[in-house]
């Protein structure tokens, strides 16, 4: 019975461990978001954990809509609108030197 229990713990923990991973990688990839951000997302979310025992999908569901919560609540709104525009104009940008390159003799 022992045994079982420590399957499931660990089969437990390894869930949390994907659950992290793809909130903190959703977290990175929102408008503004710098590593300051992640870190105070993160802790604020084991800290939860760490202190009711509960499994974050239970208090904060899916990882990437919480993401998307915890950005728009993390990241000034002013750093937030700067970063996608900057990222619009990357994709712009992106977008002239691939059709430059399918230019013949270019």
């Amino acid at each position: 019975m022992a045994r079982e229990d420590r399957t499931m713990d660990a089969a437990a923990e390894k869930d949390r461990e994907k659950w992290m991973a793809r909130f903190q990688v959703r977290l990175a990839m929102q408008p503004g978001v710098d590593r300051a951000v992640v870190l105070q997302a993160v802790k604020e979310v084991t800290a939860h954990c760490a202190e009711t025992g509960e499994h974050p999908r239970t208090h904060f569901g899916d990882p990437d809509a919480y993401a998307v919560e915890a950005a728009a609540r993390l990241v000034p709104a002013d750093r937030a609108a700067r970063a996608k525009r900057h990222n619009g104009v990357l994709k712009t940008v992106e977008s002239v030197v691939k059709k430059i390159r399918d230019v013949p003799g270019l």
